[in-house]
């Protein structure tokens, strides 16, 4: 732990109960064009095991995380088979999850500021524009389906507005005006949430998740009332696989784990700097992955299932589930409250990291509500609806960028773990002092930058090569294929650093 994460002349400016945003340490001699309040050392670390267990839940129990939990259950794999490879797949996760949070806890910096070590105190711009330009595309995304979610809410209430809804009679880009309300209601709401600060966001994490299992667990508890306990069958479809032949199917279903939660994976240093201990982080980890996620993911399926016999089909969406709910409450209810869920993964996964991201490109000049601001006016920029209705440009753009995560992945384990062995100079990575320890070649590190390049070039070529002979179940594994790339080039090419120095954390 670093000897000066606390300072005794800033504690009477740090909120007890709490841990705003802008309650940094910004030390003397540290370079102006590196630092602001946002970027700078916690000078007081305050979340519990409770805290990092809301943030998964946030980041699980959206709409995506509902549709991306059911799809494993029809596969074509027994129901057995799924559960493991969800054991396996969410154990990965949680495995890799507490690997990322070390550094930054320790050094309560965020994930752009600790990627200077590895890339330089400039090329850490490289990982943060690239995380940040991701989360940017899946923020717009996010709100999109959000706002069809509380449609669905405002045409129970008010059929008369079902024209409004017609892009072809009342759309603009694509989108109808009704779509164009609800969207721009849900962006004002959330950056209005992200302004108040770290410690609103924390207490809006920490409602969002359990409000769904509520939720979920009275929807399941209406469709067994209707469908009766013997209609509950976790294979949500024909089991195609039987033995060995199973197995391609759930390696691929544990990559789909995997990469689903790649981005906030990446980034999960932005929160585990407020943990007051390591011990708390892998705590919250342990009961956000894999109990939450099984938990959810079986809850997922018993709805699912249940929809068969209630509705005559197979319902996936669970707005669409409450939407065929002969109640207007538990319709309004329903969808308000998955919408309330997204926005939470939203300010979890895809507002919070381009906040940092961008912030630490130029920090005297974007403030952290200033980074997630640029993310939030760039969501709208590119038409979300546009690109998530079109597959083709989902899968050549979101992608290929999503290919460069494993290498940043891999870089940035690698060097802290294997070439620092844990010793970081937490001053060192505020200063562009030509002798600093991380300035490396005019603020850049060649072999971190090298080794992305070609753990991305080799993840990307299944991506784009897809009707190429085993390119399309390649693709699948892109993240890992990037990731051990990135980390073995990195350790083949990295300079070993110089002895650590009092100022340093581990």
């Amino acid at each position: 732990m670093a000897d000066t994460l606390e300072t005794p002349q800033h504690q009477d400016l740090v909120e007890a109960a709490g841990l705003p945003v802008g309650s940094g340490d910004v030390r003397p001699g540290y370079d102006p064009r590196l630092t602001n309040e946002d970027l700078a050392p916690l000078r007081k670390q305050t979340w519990g095991a409770y805290n990092i267990f809301a943030f998964w839940m946030s980041d699980v129990h959206s709409v995506g995380g509902y549709v991306t939990a059911g799809s494993l259950f029809a596969l074509g794999l027994t129901s057995w088979q799924v559960l493991v490879a969800l054991v396996v797949g969410i154990g990965i996760v949680y495995f890799f999850c507490n690997l990322v949070a070390k550094p930054s806890q320790a050094t309560g910096v965020p994930y752009p500021v600790i990627n200077r070590v590895a890339f330089g105190v400039l090329g850490a711009n490289v990982p943060a524009i690239i995380r940040g330009s991701i989360a940017v595309a899946w923020y717009g995304i996010q709100t999109y389906l959000a706002s069809a979610a509380l449609d669905v809410v405002v045409l129970k209430l008010w059929p008369g507005l079902m024209p409004y809804a017609d892009a072809d009679r009342w759309g603009l880009l694509g989108l109808p005006l009704l779509g164009w309300c609800s969207y721009a209601l849900l962006w004002v709401l959330q950056a209005a949430v992200f302004w108040t600060g770290m410690e609103t966001i924390r207490r809006f994490i920490d409602f969002c998740g359990p409000a769904v299992y509520v939720v979920m667990a009275v929807l399941a508890g209406y469709l067994i009332y209707r469908a009766g306990w013997g209609a509950i069958d976790l294979s949500l479809g024909e089991v195609k696989y039987h033995g060995f032949d199973a197995l391609p199917v759930m390696l691929g279903a544990i990559a789909l784990v995997v990469s689903y939660f790649s981005g906030p994976m990446l980034n999960f240093g932005d929160f585990s700097r407020y943990g007051r201990s390591f011990r708390a982080v892998r705590t919250g980890n342990l009961l956000g992955l894999p109990v939450n996620f099984l938990a959810f993911s079986i809850l997922v399926v018993v709805t699912s299932s249940l929809t068969i016999p209630v509705f005559g089909e197979l319902i996936t969406d669970p707005v669409q589930t409450v939407a065929r709910i002969d109640s207007t409450f538990a319709i309004v209810l329903g969808a308000l409250t998955f919408t309330i869920a997204t926005i939470g993964i939203n300010i979890v996964a895809n507002f919070i990291s381009p906040a940092f991201d961008f912030s630490n490109v130029s920090p005297q000049r974007i403030s952290w509500r200033a980074g997630g601001m640029i993310a939030a006016v760039g969501s709208v920029l590119i038409t979300p609806w546009n690109l998530y209705n079109n597959p083709d440009v989902i899968h050549y753009t979101l992608e290929i960028l999503g290919a460069a995560i494993g290498p940043l992945f891999g870089v940035l384990i690698a060097d802290y773990y294997l070439v620092r062995r844990q010793q970081v100079d937490v001053d060192a990575m505020f200063t562009l002092d030509p002798g600093g320890r991380y300035y490396y070649r005019k603020g850049y590190n060649p072999p971190a930058l090298i080794a992305t390049v070609v753990g991305a070039v080799i993840a990307v070529v299944p991506v784009l090569w897809s009707s190429g002979p085993g390119m399309h179940t390649t693709a699948q594994y892109s993240w890992f294929i990037g990731m051990g790339v990135g980390l073995l080039t990195y350790l083949a090419l990295a300079y070993r650093p110089q002895a650590p120095s009092p100022a340093s954390a581990g």
